[in-house]
Order: C-alpha cells, then structure tokens, then sequence
C-alpha cells in the first residue's frame, strides 16, 4: 500500500513510517521544514520519500498529496497541552484548520479520480473531557477541558463533515496516553524518569510533582503505531475507534514504579508551577471496538513499557 506519513518527523511518526516500511508499504515521510533529520534506512528495507510539508499553506499540503497515496495516515499536529495552553490560537489553525487542509487536497484528489486515500486521523482520548470513573466508550459525550483537545475535537469534526459531504474515506483514532523511549519531558512518564534519575545522581529525598492524583491509561508507542496500522487496513470510514490498555494507573502509581525501576527512594514534593488546570481526573478507554474491527491488542506490558523508557533514560 502507498501510505502518507505526515508528521513523520515527530515521536511517534518516525515510528509509524518504520512499522509501513517493515510491513512492506511503500511509504512518503511528509516532514516540516526545518524539521529533523531522520536517518530511515535499515538493513532490512530501503528509505521511504521524503517530503517537505507545511500544513499551514494549502499549496505545500497540495503538492505532498500529489504523491497519490492510497493512505494517509494524519499524526502533523500540535501535539502538546503545554504547547497548546499557551498558543491556543496556534493549535487551532495547525490541529482543526490544518487538518481540514489535508482532507480538501485527499477530497481532491478522489474528485479528480487520481486517488481514493483513506485518511486517518489522529485524534486523542482528551476529547472525551470529564465524565464518571468508567472506561470511556467511542458513544460518549465529547467535552474537551483544553485548547488541545478542542482543536483535536475540531479536527474530528472537519473529517466526518467531509465524509459526510465527500464521501472522502475517514476513520478516527483517539489514542489514549503512550510513551517510549525519545518521548520530550513534556509528557509525564519520560519527565518523572528523568527526575527520578537525577534524584539518584545527586542523592536527593524529594522528587518535584505535579498532580499525583489523575488516573491514565498508558500504553506504549509500539502498539500504538501497530494500532495504527491496522486502521489504516481494516477501519471502518465515518468510525472512532479508541486505542488504549483498558486499565488505568494513578500518577502516584506511576511514580512509585518508576522509582522501583530506577532503584531510588525518595518522596514526591507537589509543586504548583507543575500541575495542569485542566487536568481530567481519570482516563481510560474502553478499546473493544478496535479488537472487533481489527483483532488488535497491545503486546507491551506496562511493566515493559516502563522498563524500556527508564533504560533509554539511563544510556
């Protein structure tokens, strides 16, 4: 299959576009300008495309869909609730408008009969907001907290509006949180392994935390980008599916494993410069409906998951 990589560039998308290459796809890394450089060959498989991709001009998203994929998988995005906190107009025009851009040029392309992509997009479990202690299921309210998952909500609304309108082939994908090695310290996992780890160096008794109190469900990238993939086969045009464990660990759980891993005692000191004013109390997703649609599961342990990002923080 010719898959469309956009956002190829970040944390998980380099992982995607590896996953496609492995499996055979011919692939088009879409990277921003100015972006890293990705080193993509291996011994097993050649480099695939790369283009050079500005989802903020309509002309750049364009000329990257000239490609004539047969997928696009969707991950170009602001991707950070600190990030989208502070410019929340800026998350807006490049996670709703942008996506919007990518869902023209494909709509395009189909009308032009150059192409029929099935588009994936890469929403979050964020949308579903607060709501009761439960495992959220793809029929709940959606009521985003944050600028970032309004704007993610927004994009799920740009893509089922061209469904509807196109019949341009869409599926959604709400990832619920993940991590692995290379994950920034924006996110909470790889930022306590590295505090924790400075906490052994330099003997410290306290750790700064943020909110230990929140409950997520976390994977690892690996099988979110396998999840992905499958989606890419086998989803269902117009449908959500949530990518998630189903079981959920409290901060503090989390800080406690870590610091059993990393082999270091110490005590949590909450700071208020780190806790997030709109952070969801519990959130896990209830993932059966992607098991039906594509018999996926996640094969990483929590155990693994943790055991590897405290490794890579070690090297």
């Amino acid at each position: 299959m010719r898959v469309l990589v956009t956002g190829a560039d970040g944390f998980v998308g380099r992982r995607l576009v590896r996953w496609l290459l492995e499996a055979g796809d011919e692939v088009a890394a879409a990277c921003r300008p100015g972006g890293p450089v990705v080193e993509w060959t291996s011994a097993a498989h050649a480099g695939p495309e790369t283009l050079r991709f500005e989802i903020t001009d309509h002309e750049s998203v364009r000329s990257a869909l000239a490609w004539r994929p047969e997928a696009i998988a969707h991950l170009a995005a602001v991707a950070s609730t600190r990030e989208a906190n502070h410019d929340p107009g800026g998350a807006w025009t490049v996670n709703a408008a942008g996506t919007a851009r990518v869902l023209a040029a494909a709509a395009e392309l189909r009308e032009r009969g150059l192409a029929d992509p099935l588009v994936l997009i890469v929403s979050t479990g964020e949308v579903y907001g607060v709501a009761r202690p439960a495992p959220r299921l793809e029929t709940d309210p959606l009521l985003p907290l944050s600028p970032y998952a309004a704007s993610k909500l927004g994009a799920e609304v740009a893509a089922l509006a061209e469904w509807r309108r196109t019949a341009l082939r869409v599926v959604i994908a709400r990832p619920f949180p993940h991590t692995g090695p290379g994950q920034t310290p924006q996110y909470v996992a790889p930022a306590l392994a590295h505090r924790l780890r400075e906490a052994r160096r330099s003997g410290a008794t306290t750790v700064p935390t943020g909110n230990l109190d929140p409950v997520r469900d976390l994977l690892d990238v690996h099988d979110v980008v396998e999840a992905y993939s499958a989606l890419l086969r086998r989803g269902e045009p117009g449908e959500a599916y949530n990518i998630a464990r189903g079981e959920g660990l409290s901060v503090a759980e989390l800080f406690e494993r870590l610091a059993q891993l990393i082999g270091v005692d110490v005590r949590p000191a909450p700071d208020p410069s780190l806790r997030r004013a709109s952070d969801i109390p519990h959130l896990v997703g209830d993932p059966t409906k992607l098991r039906r649609a594509t018999g996926w599961a996640p094969s990483i342990s929590l155990e693994q998951t943790l055991r590897r990002l405290v490794d890579a923080e070690a090297d």
